[in-house]
């Protein structure tokens, strides 16, 4: 039986797609919840990480050292900075970046990371599974320890690293599922744009997206049952 993690950064997130599955146990591993459940004939480990990239890299590594799942996928709420994109659409990461990440000092470009390069890749076959369905987006998500309220800020990350969304943990999830060669992808459902108003934004759609999003990934799971 396929085993698959799922991380989410905040509560709201995780309580959305608990609805979805058929909850066994709960395990706490240092100040961590992993909740233990089914979905037909898979098995899945819910975990909340916590904002920002260190959380979730923290968390990855004892999701990954502590369960051994077969595939790993981050989820959940980010900010559009592409003019494609409207609230509530659905954007599937080929790439991360890490665009808070500099070095640039020492000549490296804007993101890279030693041993890693700028780009991480997700799974090239869940990202084809997920593509199945048709409405939505696929492309570079872009992570930093920043939450993005600056339209200027929002349209130099689009420039330079030609990222759909921004968020804060997808791409460290990226890196560690990487570094230990664990198939990894991250889905994120647009909750708000960069704009003088991104709070009241945020806040007016992020229940919607976060049942959006869950939704999503019901949907994305019946897939990878039968196809994986």
């Amino acid at each position: 039986m396929k085993k698959i993690g799922i991380i989410f950064a905040m509560e709201e997130e995780l309580n959305e797609f608990l609805k979805y599955i058929s909850l066994n146990k709960k395990n706490k591993i240092f100040d961590l919840t992993f909740y233990e459940g089914d979905f037909d004939n898979l098995e899945i480990v819910l975990v909340q990480c916590g904002v920002g990239k260190v959380n979730a890299a923290r968390c990855t590594q004892i999701l990954i050292d502590n369960y051994k799942p077969s595939y790993v996928f981050n989820i959940g709420v980010g900010g559009g900075v592409s003019d494609e994109l409207n609230v509530l659409d659905i954007v599937i990461a080929d790439r991360l970046v890490q665009h808070d990440f500099d070095i640039t000092a020492f000549d490296h470009d804007k993101g890279y990371i030693p041993n890693i390069g700028i780009y991480t890749k997700c799974d090239n076959n869940l990202v084809d599974i997920a593509r199945q369905n048709k409405d939505v987006f696929t492309g570079v998500i872009a992570s930093g320890d920043i939450f993005c309220t600056d339209k200027k800020m929002g349209k130099k990350i689009n420039d330079k690293f030609n990222a759909l969304c921004v968020e804060m943990e997808g791409a460290a999830v990226g890196q560690v599922c990487s570094l230990c060669d664990v198939p990894f992808l991250v889905i994120r459902s647009i909750s708000d744009c960069p704009n003088n108003n991104n709070l009241i934004t945020y806040e007016e759609f992020l229940n919607e997206s976060c049942r959006k999003i869950a939704l999503f990934m019901n949907d994305l799971l019946k897939k990878i049952n039968k196809t994986v």
